[in-house]
């Protein structure tokens, strides 16, 4: 069943999670005003599904059952698959900001591959358990949050090394039925509007931290389970053009001896795969994370025309303004063409699953770390300083302040103060606002620090290769006497060095690209 955005919200009243934001318990999520951008912004991915224009990019088909399902829940088969992932998720984000639900996608796929190698390894039936439950997630059309960041008590010390052992989700007990865990995790996107929680362990773990590598699916409304969380984007705010409608918040979850049966149980103590789970599911996270975060260019960049065009100029005639724009848009390409990239160049896991390639990946995800905050600068640059120094939009309303504000900053005739004042406002919202440093934060940790995105491509780029690749150049000769010379047809060899075969998509017919409509 495929839901549209009305249902989900139907969906969520039909649970009873412990809710606090901003220290008020909330009893209904679909309904509480200060998670409604959140949900509003969870919607969208639902009824994109059933738009005739989307639901090409927003629907798959899943190989093992032929169902139809939502492309967030969808299990990547194929390069073809990772690219259109990768495209719906600009889609929704380029209207929302942040879609969310694309974190559902990336844990879903993580785990589909880790179960398979732990079952592989152990001989355990982690990936039938999983399979059972991703048939049951897909047919009800779910959103799920990930649990992965724990609180991580002091950071110097591993986990069960810590004074407070439940600084990390554990495993309390084992019985017959399942486990009880135990514990704080941190950051999670949209937990209180979301049907579960897929818990996984946030790092690689030892031998002795055999309690905290875990992995199991939770009920939002699970007993023992509280949800802390921050408002969803700026509800009711007026000066909120954008984030007063959509918005993601963060939440913490706290574990207080919270009962999982075994069916949902996918990890239970073997440390060995933490690291594979860990990785894996980061792989297709910061992949999704270019698309998502190239959405929100899309935004800037929109806002930035209409930004200059409400100042009176046309950046096709000043160069300075024309040369920003473009440098905006040489960002968000630029780490959109590495999550292309890491699409074409992924690879098919054992388990049946296509994984991005890591170094495009991560590459991708590290640049945008970064340059989030020269694309703030970059629309600062072209919007100029109304973007802040514009009064609140009570004003526009004062009689005593309207009509002096109309006419001493409006621009041409044919652009009234009014729209000129909106524009600067939504691009206050985007990059100047509480919601504009929470996205340069979230950005640079979201989906894992920097540090870690530099370890990964470390660990995926082919080093040794590129040594070998000049020792060989220096056994020719070549960077020392000049008489020997690379292979090149008819000297060395018959055909010369070879590139690798190039990765073929196997895609239908040519489908446009979202950006140019």
């Amino acid at each position: 069943m495929l839901m549209t955005g009305a249902d989900y919200r139907e969906s969520l009243t039909r649970l009873a999670p412990r809710v606090f934001v901003n220290g008020e318990r909330v009893e209904d999520v679909a309904t509480a005003p200060q998670l409604a951008p959140g949900v509003n912004a969870v919607a969208v991915t639902y009824d994109y599904a059933h738009d005739p224009r989307y639901s090409h990019l927003m629907t798959a088909e899943e190989l093992a059952t032929g169902k139809t399902v939502n492309r967030m829940l969808h299990i990547d088969r194929r390069p073809q698959d990772l690219i259109e992932k990768l495209e719906a998720v600009r889609l929704v984000c380029r209207e929302v900001g942040c879609a969310q639900r694309y974190l559902t996608h990336d844990a879903l796929n993580g785990i589909h591959q880790a179960s398979h190698a732990v079952d592989a390894d152990k001989g355990t039936d982690y990936h039938q358990r999983f399979l059972a439950y991703l048939a049951e997630v897909q047919d009800q059309d779910l959103t799920l949050g990930v649990a992965m960041t724990d609180g991580k008590g002091e950071r110097s010390l591993r986990p069960h090394q810590q004074s407070n052992p439940d600084a990390y989700v554990h495993i309390t007990e084992r019985g017959a039925d399942g486990i009880v865990i135990r514990g704080a995790k941190a950051i999670i996107t949209g937990g209180p509007y979301m049907h579960g929680l897929l818990v996984m362990p946030c790092r690689n773990m030892t031998e002795d931290d055999t309690d905290f590598a875990v992995c199991c699916a939770v009920p939002a409304d699970a007993e023992g389970l509280t949800h802390i969380s921050r408002p969803a984007g700026r509800p009711g705010e007026k000066m909120a053009k954008f984030s007063a409608r959509y918005g993601q918040c963060t939440s913490v979850a706290i574990f207080d001896d919270v009962f999982v049966p075994w069916d949902r149980v996918f990890l239970a103590g073997e440390w060995e795969h933490s690291q594979r789970l860990t990785s894996t599911y980061a792989t297709h996270h910061r992949h999704s994370c270019i698309g998502a975060r190239a959405g929100f260019g899309d935004l800037l960049i929109g806002a930035g025309v209409l930004a200059i065009e409400a100042n009176g100029l046309d950046p096709a005639q000043n160069d300075h303004l024309r040369d920003d724009l473009v440098e905006l848009i040489k960002i968000v390409e630029g780490w959109y063409a590495c999550g292309a990239a890491a699409s074409v160049y992924g690879f098919a896991n054992p388990s049946g699953a296509f994984q991005p390639d890591g170094v495009f990946a991560n590459v991708g995800k590290l640049m945008m770390t970064t340059q989030i905050y020269d694309m703030h600068r970059l629309a600062h640059d072209v919007s100029g300083g109304m973007v802040v120094a514009l009064p609140g939009p009570d004003e526009d309303h004062n009689p005593e302040t309207k009509g002096d504000l109309m006419a001493m900053l409006g621009t041409r005739p044919d652009i009234p103060y009014g729209s000129r004042a909106e524009v600067m406002r939504f691009m206050n919202d985007l990059t100047a606002s509480d919601t504009a440093g929470w996205m340069s934060v979230i950005s640079l940790h979201g989906g894992g620090s920097p540090e870690a995105m530099r370890r990964e491509i470390y660990r995926y780029y082919p080093i040794e290769e590129r040594r070998e690749l000049v020792e060989r150049l220096l056994d020719r000769g070549v960077l020392d006497t000049g008489e020997k010379v690379s292979k090149q047809p008819g000297r060395c060899c018959p055909v010369g060095c070879q590139m690798p075969e190039t990765p073929q998509l196997d895609a239908p017919a040519p489908k446009p690209r979202l950006a140019a409509e």
